[in-house]
């Protein structure tokens, strides 16, 4: 065996695992041993020895444990990649190792279990079942739009002099809370807006200002959540005296043609056309979402009709993936402790979604290998340009990303997937529901 050499087998140790025994030459095995004594000998300060000259045996028995343990690991990181080549497999996370620190004037040997895609026997895929909901929009769905739309554009005005609080009314207080009679931290402010209804303050807080008057100065008694963020008023009772300065209600407005021509919609400035803007935007979401169900449900057939194991590894990668970009949108708006309680939560509740992800998308790469789609660079242009459009920015810019980080054999892997999809799509047998 060759300095450089290193030897594979393979093993078949499941069909979504494969085990490597790797064997790297004694030669290759002493250089390492050579090198890495010979760099520790200018590192360290050994007593009664001018620095760098301290004899290697003297090292081996000072250090030669520990530095195993290090050539252990460089060595695996060193000739992974070489041994993984060599078998030809391609690996979908990242190995196993089992290995043993090497010993000079012997071999190394280390085994790497290794996942892999599975082999997919795809079944008859024409005629798989599917289902697209019927879009349908209601009068009454109309009438609801139209109210959500008054609703959000009511200004809040003074109420009524003498008129009491009501849920949806916006007050201006001041409080003060105290615990056992004693001020505590965070629990006073003034000029402080509450919508009330909203469930935004300490739970019982804000239904005890129903019914209060401007002028009034109620005192609110709250039990704080065993859970509170803050932990010194946790569980705690306190008593906050409040001074209501001022109560706001919404001013609906009346629903016209002068309203309409308000909101500054081009071609919509009577009450029927933005009836009709309003009727064509729920069925434009609703196409889309019944073109999603549709998809999702051929894919479903597809799933039931196919067996095989997926590796944990491309679930735990998905489902990565899936936390972090939650931790990115939410994290800046949730404390760090309940952000990561939440995570935990998420982390068993979205296994089940991950797996069914990774088992849809070895599926369909099966299914555009099995009918040999292809991908052309206009193509790739193609959905890079959508891309760009979609996010607000240049193409070309988006096109570098990509090929900065070598993501372009990723986009058109994703390109197959979609053309497998609408072929599976156009052999389906389906069928319209109405959900009901």
């Amino acid at each position: 065996m060759s300095e450089a050499e290193v030897s594979v087998s393979t093993t078949e140790t499941s069909p979504i695992l494969r085990t490597l025994e790797i064997e790297v030459g004694e030669p290759r095995v002493r250089k390492a041993f050579d090198r890495a004594y010979k760099d520790l000998a200018k590192q360290v300060r050994v007593k009664g020895f001018r620095p760098g000259k301290a004899p290697r045996s003297v090292l081996e028995r000072l250090y030669g444990a520990g530095l195993a343990e290090e050539l252990e690991r460089t060595l695996v990181s060193e000739t992974l990649l070489e041994a993984v080549q060599k078998s030809g497999i391609e690996p979908v996370a990242e190995p196993s190792i089992e290995s043993r620190p090497p010993e000079q004037g012997n071999p190394f040997a280390y085994k790497a279990a290794i996942e892999v895609k599975p082999t997919i026997d795809l079944p008859e895929l024409s005629g798989l079942a599917a289902t697209r909901p019927v879009v349908t929009v209601a009068e009454e769905e109309i009438e609801k739009e139209l109210e959500s739309l008054l609703e959000r554009r009511a200004p809040f005005v003074d109420a009524e002099e003498g008129a009491g609080a009501e849920n949806g009314h916006h007050v201006t207080i001041d409080y003060a809370g105290t615990i056992e009679d004693v001020l505590f931290e965070g629990g006073s402010a003034e000029n402080a807006v509450l919508e009330l209804g909203s469930g935004r303050f300490i739970p019982g807080f804000e239904e005890q200002l129903l019914g209060a008057r401007v002028g009034d100065e109620p005192t609110v008694n709250v039990t704080f959540p065993d859970d509170y963020p803050a932990e010194d008023v946790a569980g705690n009772e306190a008593s906050f005296a409040v001074t209501v300065r001022g109560i706001q209600r919404k001013d609906t407005p009346v629903l016209d043609d002068e309203f309409v021509k308000g909101l500054g919609d081009e071609g919509v400035e009577t009450v029927e056309a933005l009836r009709a803007q309003l009727r064509g935007n729920l069925e434009t979401q609703r196409s889309k979402s019944a073109e999603q169900e549709t998809r999702r449900s051929v894919v479903d057939s597809l799933i039931e009709r196919s067996e095989f194991e997926v590796p944990p590894g491309m679930v735990q990668q998905r489902l990565s993936q899936r936390l972090e970009m939650a931790h990115q949108q939410l994290g800046q708006f949730m404390p760090h402790d309940e952000m990561h309680q939440q995570l935990n939560r998420w982390q068993q509740e979205w296994q089940p979604d991950a797996e069914r992800d990774v088992r849809e998308s070895l599926l369909l790469e099966a299914v555009a290998a099995a009918k040999a789609f292809e991908v052309g660079a206009d193509e790739v242009d193609a959905k890079i340009e959508q891309q760009a459009s979609d996010q607000g920015i240049a193409p070309d810019r988006l096109r570098e990303m990509y090929e900065e980080r070598e993501l372009t054999s990723g986009l058109e892997a994703q390109i197959r997937e979609e053309k497998a999809l609408e072929f599976l799509l156009s052999e389906a047998k389906v069928e319209e529901t109405t959900g009901t």
